[in-house]
């Protein structure tokens, strides 16, 4: 009886430990999984900047006097040649020589401008002229398999740039025009007041060079303006690029042509733009960090119609990429699965129920993903995120998979 008791007590002592064993032993650590993919990978620089339009136009007083209310609201949209303000001219005795010159100046420096913008013009058709033969050139080249698709997007691209480039020139000629119309038409407008053939007391009618809408209305009030005041604002709102600021440091990466992607919203679609121009002179920022950075604006060409748009306009908030890089059947992983030990970067591989340390070697990342050597094959689990419990061999038990590719 005594040796079944001390067998049966024995028995007992031994299930206990091991249920105490069991109970004690080490727990499985959840983890967040994802799967090595291949495909397309890109670098991009994210930054915010404005919408703008291309070409814009102050109108401006062109006598001094009083003008009345202007009655236009920002939107309108206006004819060339339709009134945008009346002016009452007041120009007392004491003061007709000295308006007099200041009407003579304002006449030569509007000529002066006029021809500058005749300048442009020719210079702009010379460009153009000179990218459209070099586009021919490398789209026959192209066709015999001499130079890459990225070359020819290039001079399609300088072809479409140049060819803004005279539009843009024909623009400031044209207003140049209005401008020096508008100066000699009130030199005569004042010699005729100082002859007595017109009384000081006719309006003028300030008008609009160009068809498009009102964006500002910049002296809406009625009240006494001086010579050359600004008056109206006007644009072609849907004449846009975007300016989007960058660190000086990214912007030697960047060039004409490189492909970018703009976000206006939440709710918006993503619009295809490139990069037709890097400012060539950077200026001085403080970031919400308080401190100074050396940025340069880098204006982006929408490629899209905007009409995919709603409602947008001169001065909006965009979030631009742009894209600096991209390469194809990239072995991928997310770079929250990297983490270092010592010199070498490492992930977590799910062997089953066990953690498995790997040694990888990291090429190019991104903020989501980085590019790997092909030791790990598509498809090969990797722990995301994983915590400071976790050592090689460990025990995992997933709580999670992630099945986005963590592309933008």
């Amino acid at each position: 009886m005594k040796t079944r008791t001390k067998i049966v007590a024995g028995v007992g002592g031994l299930a206990l430990a091991a249920l105490v064993t069991w109970a004690l032993r080490p727990q499985p650590i959840p983890v967040e999984v994802a799967v090595v993919s291949q495909g397309m990978f890109e670098q991009w620089i994210s930054e915010d900047g404005k919408t703008r339009v291309r070409d814009r136009y102050v109108v401006s007083a062109p006598l001094a006097g009083r003008v009345q209310r202007i009655v236009l609201k920002a939107g309108d949209n206006i004819e060339e040649g339709q009134i945008v303000a009346v002016l009452t001219p007041t120009m007392p005795a004491f003061l007709d020589a000295r308006a007099e010159n200041e009407i003579i100046e304002r006449v030569g420096a509007a000529e002066a401008l006029r021809l500058r913008a005749n300048a442009e013009i020719r210079k702009a058709e010379a460009q153009f002229a000179q990218v459209a033969a070099d586009r021919d050139r490398t789209a026959k080249l192209a066709q015999q398999g001499f130079v890459s698709a990225a070359a020819r997007e290039q001079s399609d691209l300088a072809v479409r740039t140049a060819e803004r480039a005279v539009d843009a020139a024909r623009f400031a000629e044209h207003t140049a025009e209005h401008d020096e119309a508008q100066a000699r038409a009130a030199l005569a407008r004042y010699r005729a007041e100082s002859a007595g053939k017109v009384s000081r007391s006719a309006r003028w009618d300030v008008r609009s060079p160009i068809k498009g809408s009102v964006l500002q209305i910049i002296h809406e009030s009625e009240g006494v303006v001086a010579l050359g005041a600004p008056l109206v604002e006007i644009a072609d709102p849907r004449s846009l690029e975007a300016a989007v600021d960058v660190l000086s440091q990214d912007a030697i990466n960047l060039v004409p042509g490189l492909e970018a992607r703009i976000e206006l919203g939440p709710e918006t679609p993503r619009l295809a733009a490139r990069v037709r121009k890097v400012e060539p002179a950077a200026f001085t920022k403080v970031s919400t960090l308080g401190i100074e950075e050396q940025r340069v604006n880098v204006i982006l060409e929408f490629e899209e119609p905007l009409e995919r748009v709603r409602t947008i306009g001169d001065g909006f908030r965009v979030d631009a990429q742009i894209v600096t890089f991209r390469s194809q059947a990239e072995a991928k992983v997310p770079v929250a699965a990297l983490f270092r030990n010592g010199m070498q970067w490492c992930l977590f591989v799910v062997d089953g129920d066990r953690a498995k340390q790997q040694t990888v070697i990291v090429g190019r990342r991104n903020a989501t993903e980085a590019v790997i050597d092909q030791r790990l094959g598509p498809g090969t689990e990797v722990i995301v995120y994983p915590s400071e419990a976790l050592r090689d061999g460990a025990r995992i038990v997933v709580a999670k998979r992630r099945d986005d590719s963590g592309r933008p």
